[in-house]
């Protein structure tokens, strides 16, 4: 889905034709206001919009996305005097932005860029998410293991700091390994600079 945001209507609908026939689905609003009155953040697709628009411009439309903690890429259009303007929206969040008048070409490779890169991020907040559920089911000796095995304490040396078994440590080793479905040593280490545990 893209959601178109112009504020002229010739602009709404050759853009609006041009992304139907490259097979997008599209919503178009007159004001970034009116759109973000409609939006639902479950609906995943990508934003353009003018960057000069009354009320909300374009760069107030992906401050107000960030606030409201919507992650949906935006595409900016902007003419030549924008430039600047635009820039400054690559900075506050905008994932790319076109100069008018807008090629057709560009614009498409654009939003196929940004779709990429959120599908991408979402995947990862996915992996993050089963990442944190999966260290939430180790109890605290376990933890006390994890930590110790990912700063790179050999199991005697851990044995020695915890006044337990060799053998009880390389039981706790095993468990946490199968927990956190971790192939090596080096895998839980990745795991463990994914989970803020050990800086990389």
């Amino acid at each position: 889905m893209v959601f178109l945001i112009d504020d002229h209507a010739s602009v709404r609908d050759a853009l609006g034709e041009m992304l139907s026939v490259f097979g997008y689905s599209v919503k178009a609003y007159e004001s970034a206001d009116v759109f973000l009155a409609a939006i639902d953040k479950r609906e995943p697709g990508c934003i353009v919009a003018d960057v000069r628009m009354p009320g909300t411009d374009g760069i107030g439309l992906v401050r107000e996305l960030a606030r409201r903690d919507i992650a949906m890429p935006v595409v900016l259009i902007s003419g030549h005097a924008d430039v600047p303007m635009a820039v400054a929206a690559i900075k506050s969040g905008a994932q790319d932005f076109i100069e008018k008048p807008v090629d057709d070409a560009q614009l498409v490779a654009a939003i196929n860029r940004a779709l990429a890169r959120s599908f991408e991020q979402q995947d990862l907040h996915k992996l993050q998410g089963a990442l944190g559920a999966r260290f939430a089911r180790l109890t605290p000796r376990q933890i006390e293991i994890f930590d110790l095995v990912v700063e790179g304490f050999t199991s005697h040396a851990i044995a020695a700091k915890l006044n337990i078994s060799v053998r009880t440590v390389e039981s706790y080793r095993a468990e946490v390994m199968e927990k956190m479905q971790a192939e090596s040593i080096a895998g839980l280490v990745r795991q463990a600079i994914r989970l803020g545990r050990i800086a990389p």
